[in-house]
């Protein structure tokens, strides 16, 4: 019989200590030490070969095309999966409570069922065979190949897996299963551990494609432990502001494709749809121009997204003005007024300044500064940009225009939407731009100028590129 000793490993990244600490030495957590009996017999040196269950095969013998990735038939989760979903892999979708990752996987098993002719097994531990049922009939998600168990019995789990043999597995959600065979509360550490490793043993003998619910913590990381990330294959985030219908999904991790992908959606009454164009949402079409507003694109991941930036400003009479700031960054917003009352001589002492981004789109990269400037610097002066500009540039706290990323990607877009003019950092690459009217401007008050000389005719001190 082999001798066992005595360790104390982790619960939260496995690392492992001689003695009891309150604190692991590696990842910082408190009380996540546990003591376990780890055999002799493999820690000694030169212990005994065993023979493995499959043979090493040479590289070119393995067939590549069982890990093809296939369609879930909706497009934008596509897009973030690169291409679709690879059988025996495991996904993980994180989110908030009621930002709609129910809905969306059961919309992903329908059309598996009705596109692919396949089985799909949809298994929920958090509500009854009823609600679910409601749900799909609300959003059309009903079909006879999506099979359907309310169980948080892993075992039980394992069993329907057996007797249904679907080629999709839905488990709503990781942290409410219950492995029967190891100790703990359901949800805890070592209960999400051992059920996410077993169903991912399953997904790897099986070849059955699993997506795992995962719940969110207060500070929006997965909940549950570090490892948890780490036996997945991929890791999506969805995300979603609960006044607005707009979803989306970040990829985080992906060992099939880029992990720097974003899916639009909108969740309606009806079910949740695929938003190929997002652009439109974040733009506030209207015929003519008002006072106060700037397009400008972002990039989310590898998507430019035209947003449009709007300030306002209204004289107050209180010694301290007041800034409101919503769907962008409350610190660079206060950087750019600085910016813009110190090297722009738009002086706002004496104004409310009021910042916002349309369709509850947030703009957290310095790419929007330039177009948050001349925003407040046109309601400011109740002058209306003209129609058809798209303005990007990083504003430093000289002044200074400096160069962004993804430039020739950015313009693309806006020129697709109709955009004929930008205004560009200096420097850029006159091959790259389209056809689009380039004008570079250097600092922030010759961005200032060139507004307002176009507003009166009269020449203007930026070079355009043509």
């Amino acid at each position: 019989m082999a001798k066992t000793k005595a360790v104390f490993r982790c619960t939260a990244c496995s690392h492992e200590v001689s003695k009891w600490v309150g604190k692991c030495p590696d990842c910082g957590a408190w009380g996540t030490v546990n003591e376990v009996a780890v055999s002799a017999a493999t820690t000694a040196p030169g212990r005994k070969a065993m023979l493995p269950s499959t043979a090493a095969a040479p590289l070119t013998q393995i067939d590549a095309k069982i890990t093809q990735a296939r369609s879930t038939g909706v497009s934008e989760l596509d897009r973030v999966l690169g291409g679709g979903v690879v059988p025996g892999s495991v996904v993980l979708l994180s989110g908030e409570p009621g930002v709609g990752k129910s809905t969306l996987l059961l919309e992903v098993a329908f059309r598996w069922a009705a596109q692919r002719s396949e089985t799909a097994l949809y298994v929920t531990a958090e509500e009854s065979a009823g609600q679910v049922r409601l749900r799909a009939d609300r959003t059309g998600a009903v079909h006879d190949r999506v099979y359907l168990a309310a169980e948080s019995d892993l075992s039980i789990v394992l069993g329907h897996v057996e007797q249904v043999r679907p080629t999709l597995l839905v488990v709503d959600s990781v942290q409410t299963m219950l492995a029967p065979e190891v100790d703990g509360v359901i949800g805890g550490v070592t209960q999400v551990r051992a059920v996410t490793a077993a169903l991912t043993s399953l997904a790897k003998a099986s070849g059955i494609a699993v997506l795992l619910v995962g719940h969110v913590t207060k500070d929006g990381n997965v909940a549950g432990p570090r490892t948890l990330e780490h036996l997945v294959d991929v890791v999506l985030q969805f995300e979603g502001d609960k006044n607005s219908s707009l979803r989306m999904v970040r990829g985080i991790k992906n060992r099939f494709g880029s992990a720097d992908e974003v899916g639009c959606f909108e969740l309606h009454e009806d079910g949740i749809a695929c938003v190929d164009d997002p652009s439109g949402l974040f733009l506030h079409h209207r015929t003519d121009a008002v006072p106060g507003t700037a397009v400008t694109v972002a990039m989310d991941g590898k998507r430019p997204l035209v947003a449009e930036v709007q300030g306002l400003t209204v004289k107050t009479e209180i010694p301290q003005p007041r800034r409101a700031v919503s769907g962008l960054d409350y610190n660079r917003v206060a950087m750019v007024l600085a910016v813009l009352q110190s090297r722009g001589r738009v002086f706002l002492g004496k104004h409310d300044v009021y910042a916002a981004t349309v369709g509850g789109m947030r703009l957290v990269e310095p790419t929007a500064d330039l177009a948050i400037a001349l925003a407040i610097a046109s309601a400011e002066a109740d002058i209306a940009l003209p129609a058809g500009w798209v303005i990007l540039g990083e504003v430093g706290l000289a002044g200074e225009v400096r160069k962004i990323t993804g430039l020739t990607r950015r313009l693309a877009e806006a020129e697709r939407l109709g955009f004929t003019t930008a205004l560009v950092p200096p420097g850029s690459e006159k091959s790259k731009l389209g056809s689009m009217r380039i004008y570079e401007v250097g600092d922030l008050r010759s961005a200032l100028r060139l507004a307002e000389l176009r507003k009166s005719r009269a020449p203007r001190e930026p070079v355009a590129v043509e």
